[in-house]
C-alpha cells in the first residue's frame, strides 16, 4: 500500500520525515531531533531531595540558591 505526500511533514530541525499524527500532536521535530533537543533540556534539570524523609522537588538553575538555602536543615530561619 502507498502513502501519499500527504502523511508526512518535515523536521523543522533536519528536514526529515516527520509523521502526520506526530505533527498534529505539536512534535514539530523527528524523533532523532526530538531526543536531541530533549537531553538538552534535561541537563539544565537537578532533583534534589527535600528533607530526609519528603519529596523530591525539581529545582531550576535560576531557582537553586533560594530552594537549596530553604531546604537547609541546619540554617537557622526566622
Amino acid at each position: 500500500m502507498l502513502e501519499n505526500n500527504f502523511d508526512w511533514k518535515e523536521c523543522r530541525e533536519c528536514g526529515d520525515d516527520v509523521h502526520i499524527e506526530r505533527w498534529q500532536r505539536g512534535y514539530h521535530l523527528c524523533l532523532f531531533c526530538g531526543e536531541e533537543a530533549a537531553r538538552i533540556e534535561r541537563m539544565s534539570w537537578c532533583v534534589v531531595q527535600e528533607y530526609g524523609k519528603g519529596n523530591y522537588q525539581l529545582v531550576t538553575p535560576a531557582s537553586a540558591r533560594t530552594t537549596l538555602k530553604q531546604t537547609n536543615q541546619k540554617e537557622l530561619r526566622g
